[in-house]
């Protein structure tokens, strides 16, 4: 049994071509970001931010082991947990933020 190249038509590209002008967006690789992860939040009157000295403890809203935020430019993109790196803390990401929900924080 011969195999006919009629039986097989040949696939022709339907990828659309970039008739504009290269938009080369490498020049956002530069921009640099701001990151912050936070442990927790508390508010306070300013009385009582007054009496803090060395050894006041300030409770937080966050239970032990609840995962901390991860912030860039102050908008929550992630969560993770506290690791230490080479005697540095540093915040290994359990969960990363949907993008649907990081457009909903913008509003």
């Amino acid at each position: 049994m011969g195999m006919d190249s009629a039986q097989f038509p040949t696939l022709e590209s339907k990828a659309p071509v970039n008739k504009g002008p290269k938009r080369d967006l490498d020049f956002l690789l530069d921009i640099p970001l701001e990151i912050s992860v936070e442990l927790g939040r508390t508010s306070m009157l300013i009385n009582d931010l007054l009496q803090l000295g060395q050894g006041s403890v300030i409770e937080l809203n966050k239970l032990a082991g609840e995962p901390l935020e991860i912030l860039i430019n102050h908008k929550l993109i992630a969560r993770g947990e506290a690791v230490v790196v080479n005697e540095k803390f540093g915040v290994r990401i359990t969960d990363i933020i949907s993008p649907i929900e990081r457009v909903k924080q913008l509003a």
